[in-house]
């Protein structure tokens, strides 16, 4: 059987973080995600929007980086959950179960947080297993902890 699922858009609201009654982070989320196709008479694409959840150590890190209006893109599976809402009736909803959430966009200026434009190595979190080398080979990262490095130098040979 599969069950994956990748989807790219903006951030409805910032990501709102909770924890379970044993103290697991769990954080959800919306994506406005445009469909691949234009309407016929209006010309305009039609947008979908997503729930999101995540949990662990991604829930950290999507709370953290990510706020209403950033582009991401979200890899993990998509699930469906049975509820009874407040009049007793039955209902179901569709959401994605992050396995890892990456950066879609650079970040703005202006936006503050902890690190402004360009390429940056490690700029998502895969939980629960990590890459062995999540900088790509550019060196550990930084002594405050934070996960993220500036690139020293710039040869002008991107990997895309």
């Amino acid at each position: 059987m599969l069950n994956k699922i990748f989807i790219m858009g903006r951030l409805t609201r910032d990501p709102e973080l909770r924890r379970t009654q044993t103290g697991t982070p769990v954080a959800s989320f919306s994506l406005a995600v445009d469909r691949d196709f234009r309407d016929k008479t209006t010309g305009e694409r039609a947008t979908d929007f997503i729930d999101v959840v995540a949990w662990r150590q991604t829930a950290e890190f999507v709370s953290r980086y990510f706020a209403k209006g950033r582009m991401a893109v979200v890899e993990g599976r998509l699930q469906i959950r049975d509820w009874t809402d407040k009049e007793g009736n039955k209902r179901r909803s569709a959401e994605v179960v992050a396995d890892q959430i990456y950066f879609g966009d650079s970040k703005r200026e202006g936006d503050g947080g902890s690190y402004s434009g360009g390429y940056h190595q490690g700029g998502s979190y895969s939980a629960p297993a990590a890459p062995s080398d999540p900088f790509g080979g550019y060196g550990a990262p930084p002594a405050d902890g934070d996960q993220f490095a500036e690139l020293s130098t710039d040869d002008g040979n991107l990997p895309f």
